[in-house]
């Protein structure tokens, strides 16, 4: 279907017929997905080696979800669905280490039916439909236990990772956020791209802040030789950190800051963050760590720019007290050499994130990693304003899952909500399908080639 031009010169209607303009209103999605435009959108998208820039899908021997069954340990539905974000905000029975299958599905199976409209729900869906053929919604007792099974056969071995997303989710490369590693993961998957999870850095004002090695910066400073009793000491440390995660094949920064504290970084002088530095945590006041924190993210936003990182933030869905992308705008603004990639589409603040991007469309993205599976309507909502707001080669996506079925569910439901969002787009006059296609392109692959170098030169 090629562009209307018939259209009111008042209203905008299309006049090319009732089914168009029931589209152009807001007709139902089942009516978009059995539209020509919908289904080549759709077909089109599905076969785009994406590139996926945001999960936590850690080495197979570090897997969650990983179960005690009475037929070994390993992956099996439970472990999941507990995996996956459905537990966030609906109960699932918990499993006990050696139970059996039945014993625990013939508790948990009735957990899903307040929430089969939830979308931390239904991006599972796909999962279970195209990798195992079951419909979930429609499973019984005895294709739960089979289903089961296959799980944990098909996690005895690492390869159904790399075939679920290498081939059926057609992922070419991943950018994986190591939180539970953070200043020393290497890459354990062939398609992975190294991110530098910069979250525990601004709470370097005194080594026994750090309980893990993999956080800590004084761990690191040791391991290089390098002193770190004064602030200036702390920042030589960061910047030799920088370096060395840069050198190690690190894409961009990521700070996930949003969940414990307010994303208001203010201004900070360096007299106020030496006053903080080689404290204790019993001695610091709650203002004086936001003070230190704050000047230490202000440094991470200078040294991202210095070593050519894009920085990635958590916005939206944390803290909800603090986690509005508004708070991050005198920052930006401030850091023009920084490339910010605002995460999550600020969710549920799709509006002021669109307005964000067309003030600052020169220096940030907005990444609509899980979006789509925090609510799959504001995922589509947001897109279509999006792309009316800013230029399309700003926005982003990620599965933003931590195993293969997640990552599979959440892929496909975004190449879906997609070409939904889009194919409304055409019916509506507003684009044609190739306009439309190129959008889908972008987002799904080649705004992350034009942000990261380092992925063209792969």
């Amino acid at each position: 279907m090629e562009r209307c031009h018939s259209r009111s010169p008042r209203w905008g209607t299309c006049l090319c017929g009732t089914a168009l303009l029931l589209c152009a209103l807001g007709g139902a999605a089942q009516d978009t997905r059995d539209s020509r435009a919908y289904r080549y959108l759709k077909q089109h998208f599905d076969q785009v080696r994406a590139i996926d820039t945001h999960d936590h899908l850690r080495p197979f021997e570090l897997l969650g979800g990983v179960r005690e069954t009475d037929h070994g340990k390993g992956m099996n539905l439970a472990g999941l669905w507990a995996d996956s974000y459905f537990p966030w905000c609906n109960a699932l029975t918990p499993w006990k280490p050696g139970m059996s299958f039945e014993a625990w599905w013939g508790e948990a199976k009735d957990d899903f039916d307040n929430a089969r409209a939830m979308s931390f729900y239904q991006y599972m869906l796909p999962a279970f439909q195209d990798l195992y053929g079951v419909d979930f919604n429609r499973i019984s007792d005895a294709q739960a236990a089979t289903l089961d099974r296959r799980i944990f056969n098909h996690y005895q071995r690492r390869d159904w990772v790399l075939e679920v997303v290498t081939q059926r989710a057609n992922i070419e490369w991943m950018l994986i956020d190591p939180n539970w590693n953070r200043l020393g993961q290497t890459p354990a998957w062939p398609f992975e791209v190294l991110v530098f999870n910069v979250t525990t850095l601004g709470k370097g004002f005194h080594p026994s802040q750090f309980k893990s090695e993999g956080d800590n910066p004084y761990a690191f400073a040791a391991k290089q030789g390098l002193a770190a009793t004064t602030l200036d000491e702390y920042l030589t440390v960061l910047d030799k950190l920088f370096a060395e995660r840069k050198a190690a094949g690190a894409a961009c920064l990521k700070t996930t800051l949003a969940y414990e504290r307010t994303l208001q970084f203010d201004p900070v002088t360096r007299e106020r963050a030496e006053q903080v530095f080689g404290k204790t945590a019993e001695a610091v006041s709650a203002e004086d760590r936001k003070a230190f924190e704050d000047f230490i993210m202000w440094r991470l936003c200078e040294l991202g720019a210095k070593y050519e990182l894009p920085f990635q933030i958590h916005t939206g869905q944390a803290r909800i007290q603090g986690s509005n992308p508004m708070l991050l705008v005198d920052l930006i603004q401030a850091n023009r050499e920084t490339k910010f990639i605002l995460f999550h589409g600020g969710f549920p603040w799709i509006g002021e994130m669109g307005v964000i991007i067309q003030r600052h469309w020169k220096n940030v993205w907005v990444d609509s990693c899980w979006l789509p599976t925090l609510s799959y309507s504001m995922a589509k909502r947001a897109y279509q304003e999006w792309i009316e707001m800013f230029p399309a080669n700003r926005i982003l996506w990620g599965a933003d899952s931590s195993h293969a079925e997640g990552i599979y569910g959440a892929t496909a439901f975004t190449r879906q909500c997609l070409a939904e969002a889009l194919a409304e787009k055409v019916a509506a006059g507003d684009l044609s399908r190739e306009e439309a296609l190129s959008i889908g392109r972008k987002i799904l692959r080649e705004n992350a080639l034009e942000l990261f170098p380092q992925l063209r030169q792969e």
